[in-house]
């Protein structure tokens, strides 16, 4: 195909290029898509909007209650839920976090193909409103930036916000997907959209994002799984990484454009310039606590992308914590030692009372 895309033109090119990683998802797979994988732990929804359904793991029924903003870029949130000691759900739980709901992304349907990020974040909004319009907000991902936009359009409903392998500043370092991301040219990522009618298809561009068919020892790292190779508890894992692996979500393109140029191309958020429901966010006048969980061998999301907003934030230092796990983009949220190790103390973190003065700055 190379000698055809040297004598292309640009459009030529990405039309080209998008069919191609096209073709290969759509040869490998050539079935309907996965069925939704199941979530560990017994929860209710609490709230069904369009792009969302909200899922209640709390133990009761007062507090402040913590929102698990989870990733909506390729896989179902279940990845927070995903098996025994696998769970972060569990593991907050586990450390004292009573009150939890987690955000359901639902897959886009062609009616959703025209949604952006601003439909996202208002009916963020509404979740938090119905919540009592307080949370601890904890921002995993691509769910990461999402929640750090939401907290600074709405600083009085975030009591506390935890950003665990967001992208926040895509000039502060390089993963393998910015880098994707800069090297591609925009007509690329439009003809993604043309070729799925409006939507990103999740289970056909598998491919486009990384490793289609994980192997077995890629799945035990990630999941840090003690259990041996071939053994009937690993097979059991093994099948279950794979059913939540195989359920991918569809986005809108018009969401999903935005993504790419708005934060991949030009860096609004870091660069002061993203304006979220009518205003333009100054990450400076956001005082909130924050913690932030980085991925030492994160493929996905550098480390110094998210330890930007340290700088960026109003919040002061005493406020801040970081942490460095030493895993990689997927074990933040499903990696058994840092589930155990790293997670439980966020949690407690999140319990303390706040005794200073951290109202956003006038």
């Amino acid at each position: 195909m190379w000698p055809a895309f040297a004598a292309a033109s640009a459009s030529e090119f990405a039309a080209l290029l998008a069919k191609h990683f096209i073709a290969l998802a759509s040869d490998a797979d050539g079935g309907a898509a996965a069925p939704e994988p199941a979530w560990a732990t017994p929860n209710g929804i609490a709230l069904e909007l369009k792009t969302l359904k909200l899922r209640d793991f709390s133990t009761v029924a007062d507090g402040v209650p913590t929102l698990l903003c989870a990733p909506f870029a390729l896989h179902r949130a279940a990845v927070v839920d995903l098996a025994p000691g696998h769970s972060l759900v569990a593991a907050l739980r586990g450390a004292g976090v009573r009150r939890l709901f987690v955000t359901d992304w639902r897959s886009a349907t062609p009616e959703m193909r025209f949604l952006r990020i601003d439909d996202y974040l208002a009916e963020l909004n509404v979740v938090v409103d119905r919540l009592g319009g307080g949370v601890d907000l904890v921002g995993l991902c691509q769910g990461g930036w999402m929640s750090l936009l939401y907290a600074a359009r709405f600083p009085a409903k975030v009591r506390k916000l935890v950003l665990a392998g967001a992208p926040i500043d895509i000039a502060a370092g390089q993963s393998a997907l910015s880098a994707l991301a800069e090297a591609s040219p925009l007509a690329v990522f439009h003809e993604l959209v043309k070729l799925g009618d409006g939507l990103v298809l999740g289970r056909e561009v598998q491919k486009f994002w990384g490793v289609e068919t994980p192997s077995l020892q890629e799945i035990r790292d990630v999941m840090q799984a003690p259990e041996p190779l071939g053994s009937p508890a690993f097979a059991a894992l093994e099948q279950t990484f794979r059913a939540w692996h195989a359920a991918t979500v569809d986005l809108p393109g018009a969401y999903y454009l935005e993504v790419i140029e708005k934060l991949y191309k030009r860096n609004e958020i870091a660069a002061g310039q993203f304006v979220a429901l009518g205003e333009t966010i100054d990450l400076g006048k956001l005082r909130v606590p924050l913690f932030l969980l980085a991925a030492r061998d994160d493929e996905l999301v550098a480390p110094a992308q998210l330890f930007a907003a340290e700088r960026l934030v109003g919040t002061p230092a005493h406020a801040i914590r970081k942490a460095t796990a030493p895993c990689n983009h997927g074990g933040l949220f499903m990696g058994r030692t840092i589930l155990a190790d790293y997670w439980p103390k966020i949690a407690r973190w999140i319990a303390v009372p706040d005794t200073q003065n951290l109202a956003p700055a006038a």
